[in-house]
């Protein structure tokens, strides 16, 4: 079967924040780790299954370069898969915006910013 990925998947385990809304509306907020990671999208390491197409926020805690600050990639996608990687279970989703910020010192748990922000 051919690849048909816009860009390559590079393996990474980093500390990673998903939420999103259940389908009754709840605000449902998961702590996992990255298994991959793109230009356009990632593979999260995770027990929680939200549907396809489900709109997730998505924090990704940065490796410190050096003396750099900190970084956090924040994301906004959607899933697009759900699957089990031999032991890793997991979700696939894509990136649709994303933004580089200073990371907040209270760690990967620290709040994401409303929808929109």
């Amino acid at each position: 079967m051919p690849q048909r990925r816009a860009s390559k998947r590079i393996p990474m385990k980093l500390p990673v924040e998903i939420r999103w809304k259940s389908r009754a509306g709840t605000d449902r907020q998961v702590l996992g780790k990255t298994g991959d990671i793109s230009g356009t999208g990632l593979f999260i390491e995770v027990a929680v299954r939200p549907r396809r197409e489900t709109p997730v926020r998505i924090k990704v805690l940065l490796p410190r370069q050096g003396k750099q600050a900190p970084l956090e990639l924040w994301c906004q996608g959607r899933v697009v898969r759900w699957n089990q990687r031999g032991r890793n279970q997991g979700l696939a989703a894509v990136i649709d915006e994303y933004e580089l910020r200073p990371a907040r010192r209270s760690g990967p748990a620290s709040k994401l910013p409303p929808k929109g922000n």
